[in-house]
Parts: structure tokens; sequence; C-alpha cells
């Protein structure tokens, strides 16, 4: 089996086994959604997990515990990399999570290995919460390079069909932060705006309020490619915001924060 090997550990979340399950079992523990939720697809942050693993917990916590099958994990290419996947499994602190290679091969989209293999916070900090809540669960990782609608549109058609040609049980994964470094109260209201977007899964109207409000998530094209696979495969009509909260909620800084947002869609 070729291992992709963990680069983050010790920086964005802990290290240790031990202390990355407690945190993780603290993150869980605090979640508290507001009625049973099972998601075909969720927006996840992926920065430090002291500041966003709260939000990311409330994320997975949207989908069983007991889910089996395969996350595929679509997340932006902070290093500028093309769209690409990888057959690599994944390395966690909690043991290895195995890529589902049927999957990957079936997969109409570019395959590198090298670029997979590189510090990438948007995808490795999503695997320990995988690792965690879905032991047995499989991965597919995919980076998004450039993100426009319409490559988010192909993007998701090709994930749409090769689930269909594999007879995959799946649930798609978007990493995502929302507005970076300005004020709280800034971030709020920016994030607001284009999350309300997602509520009707109007992947056209979220980017356009994306692109006039200028808000600086990093991940919109992600977002969009769940959104739109999710559609097509599942049959979603509806998102709920399950949590949104800012780094100033940890840091007590509110003056420049980055904003992170649970996203269910269903």
């Amino acid at each position: 089996m070729d291992v992709r090997r963990v680069t983050l550990a010790g920086r964005f979340y802990p290290g240790e086994p031990a202390s990355l399950k407690e945190q993780l079992a603290y993150f869980f523990s605090h979640v508290a959604l507001p009625h049973p939720v099972d998601a075909c697809g969720i927006v996840s942050p992926h920065a430090g997990t002291i500041y966003s693993g709260q939000a990311a917990a409330y994320s997975f916590s949207a989908i069983p515990s007991d889910f089996n099958g395969t996350f595929i994990v679509v997340a932006p290419s902070h290093a500028g990399y093309p769209d690409c996947t990888s057959g690599l499994s994944w390395e966690t602190p909690l043991g290895i999570i195995e890529c589902d290679e049927a999957l990957v091969s079936a997969l109409d989209i570019n395959r590198d290995d090298f670029a997979m293999a590189q510090p990438e916070n948007s995808l490795e900090v999503q695997m320990p919460f995988i690792k965690f809540r879905f032991p047995d669960a499989k991965v597919v990782p995919v980076l998004m390079g450039r993100q426009t609608l319409q490559g988010a549109e192909a993007m998701a058609e090709a994930i749409v069909r090769t689930v269909r040609e594999t007879s995959s049980d799946v649930r798609i994964v978007a990493s995502s932060d929302f507005s970076h470094y300005i004020p709280d109260e800034e971030a709020r209201r920016l994030d607001g705006y284009a999350i309300e977007a997602l509520f009707d899964l109007d992947s056209e109207e979220f980017f356009r309020r994306i692109r006039e409000e200028g808000v600086s998530a990093c991940g919109y094209g992600p977002i969009a490619v769940m959104v739109e696979a999710c559609r097509e495969l599942f049959g979603a009509k509806k998102s709920e915001l399950l949590k949104y909260m800012t780094s100033g909620d940890v840091s007590g800084d509110f003056s420049q924060v980055v904003g992170y947002a649970a996203v269910a869609v269903f």
C-alpha cells in the first residue's frame, strides 16, 4: 500500500495520538445539532483545529457515525496545483485511511501523487476527523486548482459519473474556510450573505455573491462541486448552516478573523 505521510501533525492538529483523540472527543462531545441530520455532503473548515475544529466536528456530525463508505474530499490547492487526485492512502496519527482505489481509477481527473504528497492543510486537516468518527471509511482526495463555476460543474459531473459507474457509497466533503483577516462583524455579514445562497443549493448565485462582495472564502469552488454532485447523485434540495464561528471566538481577537462554517446538504 502506497501511503501519503502526515506533514502537518503538531502544527495544524496534535501529532500525538492520545492528545489528538482527546481534542477530537472534546469537539464532538460539544456538538448540539438542532435535529437529526443525515447529510450527503458537507462543508468543513481546514484551519488549525484549535480554531476551526469545533465547526468541523459539527460538519462531520451531520453524517451518521456508522457510515463506512467513501469520503470524496474536494479541497482547494493553496499551492496552485491543477485539478488532481491520487491513489495514495492517508496516514493520520490515528491510523491509515485506505484510499478507494477503484473509484480513483475510474475518476476522470488527473492523478498526481507528487502534488498530493505536499503539505496541504485543506486536505490533511480533514483526515483525522474522518478516521476518528468513521474508522472503517475510505477516502478519495481531490485537489481543485482554478476555481470557476464551469470547472466546478465539470468536476461534479466527473464525480457523479464515476460514483454511478462504480456503484460507490459516498459522502462528499467540501473543504473551505470563509472570510480571511477582516473584522469579526464584517466576516459574519459577508459569510452569511454568501452562505444564504447555499440554502437552496444555488451554486450560480453563490458564485455571484462571492464575487460581488469579494468574499475571501478559499474553497468556494469545492463547495460548488459538492453542491452540484449532491443535487445530481442524491436529489439534494437544500442545505442548513449547523455552526458558524470565527477565530476570534477562540483567540478573543476580533479585529482580524477567519470565518468557519459547518454546512450540511441533504
